[in-house]
């Protein structure tokens, strides 16, 4: 099966940093480049002060590898940057010219994964040379992702399941490549819709929009509506002629009850709001959702847009809903639902109570907890910069470190623990206890028997002596799996994105609440088997250089 190229048509073989090519040419020269090596990506610390991340990015990484591939141009480029410092030899881009990814293979944890701090989310394997050229774009494609998709589900966790999340931020996106790459990860990460009509088309990401104020402010008055006939719904051959004159009617029996509602709707609504409201449902009856903040929310948006809602359900047709996109979102929407359910009753509308109340408005997991706190009414969420800026926090901070060479293992050494790599080819489990929580992430060594259910396992933090725990597990996940296997290899397929998206859903809803709470989080354990254990700080102490004092 052929795959076709990224996305993006600018994740090219030059997206990379330089020394990735500078250290291609030393391999080259050393004779080194075809050693095969195998390096792991991995991050150090989850993001947004949190215990988990979700994994992104793996489908465009192995899309890239899939056709990767140097041009002529590409590497007359090369030649000519390198050039600046020292004429390299020829034969060394005759060799890039022949540079492709079938000698690679790729290991990752299934993207949508809930994945956890030092665990390889991808293992790859090859030609050093060649591998090198694929760390700078594999970093770039997966720490962003990864880092929308988990401030996507960390959103969707304190919205709440019942509640609809809509991704509205390409205008405040870093960017074309920003926005469609964040539509495409928000969705992942539990929203359910996008207002990105690009993202819409490349994705299959279903779409979401209304009118902004620009459009209210837009109307002065009723008579510039030219055509204000609509159809009924279910009867086509009938029509209302004068369906601003239906509207009107409705306003006028709305205003007549307003002093039963201590003074809510009281005096006179904004005409041109009411103009445009119209406007828009003769335009969309079937999708009718208004913005009711431009003037007055509850002495003009909200009576208008009842006023327009029950002219079009004398018509067939039912309201979608309203738009708060300013103000006390907690008190504005519970007012409104008020008026609803008085509408509902007063004049006999089933299902008006439950109309739909969406809000915007800058939201971020702060507010939305604390409009949780104060008991909303809100029952769809748009939320735009602080979700796909990441405005948290502005990188993930994956790093892909060297863990073999020609099958020996290799260590990166730190004074700062946390950067120490774990050296060697591993394999990853995730192990479950009896209530179906995973209850730790291990690691072995890639020859080690795997875990077994019902079997204790002594699991060691990979650094820390003291922190150790036996486990019982109930079941055991592998977490890596062969993504690629040169081209013609046996590999598993990538799945659509609706199924990334489902498995990213059921993975966290199977996550203890403790390790998910946004305050104070319970750390999920990483660990490694006590026999990498004890060949990590074996290989450990014969890399460190030993002191001498005098």
């Amino acid at each position: 099966m052929v795959l076709a190229g990224p996305t993006n048509p600018m994740v090219t073989p030059l997206l990379t940093d330089l020394y990735q090519f500078t250290m291609a040419y030393a391999y080259w020269k050393a004779g080194k480049h075809k050693e095969r090596a195998v390096f792991d990506l991995y991050f150090r610390k989850n993001p947004f002060g949190g215990e988990y991340t979700v994994f992104a990015g793996l489908e465009e990484c192995i899309k890239f590898i899939a056709n990767f591939k140097l041009a002529d141009d590409e590497i007359d480029f090369v030649r000519q940057s390198l050039s600046t410092s020292c004429e390299l030899e020829e034969g060394f881009y005759k060799y890039l010219s022949g540079v492709d990814c079938s000698e690679v293979e790729v290991y990752a944890i299934q993207e949508g994964s809930v994945v956890f701090p030092k665990v390889p989310l991808v293992r790859v394997e090859g030609p050093i040379a060649v591998v090198q050229l694929l760390e700078t774009p594999f970093l770039n494609l997966i720490n962003y992702a990864s880092l929308v998709a988990t401030n996507a589900a960390r959103h969707r966790y304190v919205a709440g399941e019942s509640k609809m999340l809509l991704e509205f931020g390409l205008r405040r996106a870093q960017g074309p490549d920003g926005g469609i790459g964040a539509s495409r990860y928000c969705y992942m990460g539990g929203f359910h819709a996008t207002s990105n009509v690009a993202a819409g088309k490349i994705f299959g990401i279903p779409l979401r929009g209304t009118h902004s104020h620009a459009f209210v402010s837009s109307f002065m008055s009723p008579d510039e509506i030219i055509d204000k006939s609509l159809r009924h719904s279910s009867d086509k051959r009938s029509t209302c002629e004068d369906f601003v004159s239906l509207v009107q009617t409705w306003l006028r029996k709305i205003q007549s009850w307003s002093n039963s509602l201590n003074g809510t709707f009281g005096g006179e609504t904004n005409h041109s709001e009411l103009a445009a409201f119209t406007s828009y449902a003769l335009a969309f009856p079937d999708n009718f959702l208004a913005l009711v903040d431009t003037y007055d929310v509850m002495r003009s948006g909200i009576p208008n847009f009842c006023a327009v809602a029950l002219a079009l359900n004398d018509l067939g047709y039912k309201a979608a809903g309203i738009r708060l996109d300013s103000g006390d979102l907690a008190y504005l929407s519970s007012e409104a639902r008020k008026i609803f359910l008085i509408v509902e009753k007063e004049f006999g509308v089933p299902g008006f109570g439950k109309t739909v109340i969406t809000a915007s408005n800058d939201l971020n997991e702060e507010t939305l907890d604390a409009l949780n706190k104060q008991r909303h009414e809100v029952d769809a969420f748009g939320i735009g910069t602080h979700v796909v800026t990441c405005y948290a926090q502005a990188a993930l901070g994956c790093v892909f470190k060297l863990v073999e060479i020609n099958n020996q293992p290799r260590i990166k050494l730190s004074e700062d623990v946390t950067k120490v790599s774990i050296p060697c080819k591993k394999r990853s489990y995730r192990l479950f206890g009896k209530e179906g929580y995973p209850l730790v992430d291990i690691m072995t060594g890639e020859n080690e028997p795997p875990p077994k259910v019902g079997e204790r396992i002594l699991c060691r933090h990979p650094f820390n002596e003291s922190k150790r725990a036996y486990v019982v597990p109930q079941r055991v996940e592998e977490l890596m799996k062969c993504f690629w296997h040169g081209p013609g290899g046996v590999r598993e397929d990538l799945p659509p994105l609706k199924d990334i998206r489902e498995r990213c859903i059921s993975q966290l809803g199977k996550m203890r609440p403790d390790h998910m709470r946004r305050l104070n989080p319970t750390p999920y354990k990483v660990s490694v088997s006590a026999k990498l254990y004890d060949f990590i700080h074996f290989l450990w102490l014969n890399e460190a250089p030993v002191g001498e004092l005098q």
